[in-house]
């Protein structure tokens, strides 16, 4: 995780404000590559259109989810709110994945009906479209980099799988107008196509949400900057184990740490004390850190010192 922003309110309001431009932007998306669609007798238009409005349903719901996580914990939720990013994602993707899988009916169905060709201004929607979503892409990750933010990351490689549904139906549409009657066809293709990626990225999606909600271990980099960061603390002989939680944007940290063992109890409360203050300034996604006190022993030096087991 990058050392900025320094404050996890100014991590939430940098993603929230991706969100809300990648939310604008497929809302338009959206309605235009519909109406076009069903103007432009493309279903593989329509197909794409319906990609854009779960994207608006899903950001919508992670943006509510995202004012739920900031909520300071209480007495019923003494961890917070963070998992509501989480619970709310895995809705959604089901929601994702029983719409897309009835628009993929829709096209198998339509594949023995003769239609019109489609005028060539639909080609300029799909072309239009490509250049969005990659621009939008190539910002998300940018953003995701700069907050260390993993969903963002996430929305940004979806941006561009929309994209590269995108350039299949603007091969479809280019193969009817080229083709004609004979390839019509490649309309119901290329939204095939469109359902499958949004399939595909609908149970990515669920999956990464079930993990969280499985309080799976955070990716190796993460844990290994924690770890790094806690072994300089002044004081620290060695990290004993550590697990690190991703909660929503947010991560939990479970670290022992081993100190001098001829030290008084106070000494060591006050090493464990700065090893979280400085977890906790140096890492904006941490909302806390619970440090455990193990006496240092010289046999356990290059021991594996990440999710050992020991005994307490």
């Amino acid at each position: 995780m990058p050392p900025e922003p320094k404050t996890a309110t100014a991590l939430y309001r940098e993603v929230a404000g991706a969100a809300w431009l990648g939310l604008s932007i497929d809302l338009m998306l959206g309605i235009v590559k519909l109406v076009g669609g069903i103007l432009g007798h493309s279903f593989g238009l329509i197909a794409d259109a319906v990609n854009s409005i779960g994207d608006v349903i899903s950001t919508v719901v992670v943006l509510f989810a995202l004012r739920v996580a900031q909520r300071p914990p209480d007495d019923e939720h003494p961890y917070g709110h963070t998992r509501a990013e989480g619970i709310a994602a895995s809705n959604v993707a089901i929601l994702i994945i029983i719409s897309a899988l009835f628009v993929g009916w829709e096209a198998v169905q339509r594949f023995s009906e003769q239609h019109e060709i489609p005028p060539v201004w639909t080609l300029w929607i799909a072309a239009a479209n490509i250049v969005i979503k990659e621009s939008l892409y190539h910002y998300k990750v940018r953003v995701g980099k700069r907050t260390g933010s993993a969903a963002i990351i996430a929305n940004a490689w979806d941006h561009r799988s929309d994209a590269l549904c995108a350039l299949a139906v603007l091969l479809g549409l280019a193969a009817i107008r080229l083709g004609g009657q004979d390839f019509m066809w490649a309309d119901e293709a290329a939204s095939l196509f469109v359902v499958v990626a949004i399939v595909g990225s609908g149970i990515q999606l669920f999956r990464s949400s079930a993990n969280e909600l499985m309080d799976v271990q955070a990716a190796p980099a993460v844990v290994s900057e924690i770890r790094d960061a806690a072994i300089k603390v002044s004081g620290v002989k060695n990290v004993e184990k550590l697990w690190v939680r991703k909660s929503g944007l947010e991560y939990f940290a479970d670290i022992h740490i081993q100190v001098d063992e001829y030290l008084t109890v106070a000494e060591g409360h006050r090493i464990g004390h700065h090893v979280k203050d400085c977890l906790l300034h140096d890492f904006a996604a941490l909302r806390d850190v619970l440090v455990h006190l193990e006496p240092f022993v010289e046999s356990d030096v290059g021991a594996p010192t990440v999710g050992r087991a020991t005994s307490e």
